[in-house]
């Protein structure tokens, strides 16, 4: 089991945003607040990922207010006081007291005190930074920026300008350290073994949302108290709906069932995509379109080294299942015009990849200057080719309504690539092999 990140890599981490603005800004950045499920019931509380990333503080409604040069502490964290009362009701608070020695931060206060702290902290600061598409976040830092001007005569100038601290925080969450990497790699481990113990477990005549439970459970009893994201068990013509999340059909024989289903570990998500068999057998048409999908997936996974961009590695993929659905009969050749005129896109609807980290399709952008950006060492993504052929007339009889997706989770490392997910068998025999074992 790996370690939790440490106070130290958090500072290490405000350092560096704070070094990437000007000395005389500040960085305002909210905790995630409670959310009512209904009346009384809140939906389970997570953490944003903006704010786990600086401090890791697990509490709903804290703020943290980064101050470049500031000489009696950089870093002030804003929290619920310890109230005996109303922990008897919802649980323990650490407190501002125990904040500084647990997370690390140089200062923290009970949010009793935040709006009468900042006006201070904030004081002679030009440009407030934070992110800008949140509300709380923008209405906290009005409030603080009128009260300041108001008072401008008899002090330092108000804050001018807001900017957008996603921007630059989101692209220094892209690279991962050595220790975001092995709690990913703990994730991509856990969902693996559930998605082997879903294959071993499913029956015809099961409902999705019992393979669902039994995914879910898996990840649980390995410390994952949550999925990543929602689960996806979709059967038969469901796994051509992609994001299909009823999972309230029964799985019948002869069908293949698609799971997309990754297990959150501290907080950082894993995200596998395997495609089977129900009756533990694929039939003639399911494995020749399986085997175009794994063939290209294989190629891709080749093709992640430092310098290649996910617009090359999506371009291949293209590429072979085009050339596969060529084959096939399902597209008309040759395979240089089926690409160009965009034929494949009926049975490839999405793109071959995207960033994985703290959230599921995690942050940092996609292309730099209009390019696509290349690749370098400690970027995680997946890589998940797939081909969804629709139930329609013109399409033969033996092909309609065959989904399948397979997926993987990759760290570009500085000799190539490490999947991090291997774990749950993908080739067309193994599956089989242990469908048989699961049946026994």
């Amino acid at each position: 089991m790996p370690a939790p990140i440490d106070v130290e890599e958090y500072r290490r981490r405000r350092e560096r945003l704070m070094a990437s603005v000007a000395p005389d800004s500040a960085i305002l950045v909210p905790a995630a607040g409670l959310s009512v499920r209904n009346h009384d019931s809140d939906y389970p509380f997570r953490q944003s990922s903006n704010f786990h990333y600086l401090c890791g503080f697990p509490e709903p409604d804290a703020w943290l207010v980064l101050l470049p040069g500031r000489e009696a502490g950089e870093s002030v964290l804003f929290c619920q006081p310890r109230d005996p009362a109303a922990e008897t009701w919802t649980g323990r608070r650490v407190g501002p007291r125990r904040a500084v020695k647990a997370y690390g931060v140089d200062e923290a206060w009970s949010l009793e005190a935040r709006d009468e702290q900042l006006l201070t902290l904030l004081e002679g600061r030009r440009t407030l930074y934070l992110p800008l598409d949140n509300d709380a976040a923008l209405s906290l830092a009005g409030q603080m920026r009128d009260c300041l001007k108001a008072r401008e005569r008899r002090g330092p100038p108000a804050p001018s300008s807001y900017a957008d601290i996603d921007e630059i925080l989101h692209e220094q969450r892209l690279i991962k350290s050595e220790a975001e990497l092995a709690l990913m790699r703990h994730a991509g481990e856990i969902t693996a073994r559930a998605h082997v113990r879903a294959m071993q477990c499913v029956r015809p005549g099961m409902f999705e949302y019992q393979l669902q439970a039994i995914i879910e459970h898996a990840f649980a009893m390995e410390g994952a108290r949550a999925p990543a994201y929602g689960t996806i068990v979709g059967s038969g013509a469901n796994a051509c709906i992609l994001h299909y999340m009823e999972n309230d059909a029964v799985m019948a024989a002869g069908d293949l069932v698609l799971i997309d289903a990754g297990a959150e570990y501290g907080l950082y998500a894993g995200d596998i995509t395997r495609t089977f068999p129900v009756s533990g057998r694929f039939s003639e048409p399911q494995r020749q379109l399986y085997e175009i999908v794994l063939g290209a997936q294989q190629r891709a996974l080749r093709a992640v080294r430092p310098g290649a961009t996910l617009e090359s590695i999506h371009d291949g993929v293209v590429r072979d299942l085009t050339a596969g659905l060529v084959a096939l009969g399902l597209v008309e050749g040759p395979v240089e015009t089926a690409i160009e005129q965009g034929h494949y896109k009926r049975f490839y609807l999405h793109g071959t990849s995207h960033w994985l980290g703290l959230d599921v399709h995690d942050v940092g952008r996609y292309r730099v200057d209009g390019a696509s950006r290349a690749l370098v060492p400690g970027m995680v993504l997946t890589v998940e080719p797939g081909l969804y052929i629709p139930d329609d007339p013109d399409i033969a009889e033996q092909w309609r309504g065959i989904g399948i997706r397979i997926e993987d989770n990759v760290v570009v490392t500085a000799e190539g690539r490490d999947v991090l997910t291997e774990g749950v068998p993908k080739r067309v025999r193994e599956i089989e092999a242990l469908m048989a074992q699961g049946h026994a």
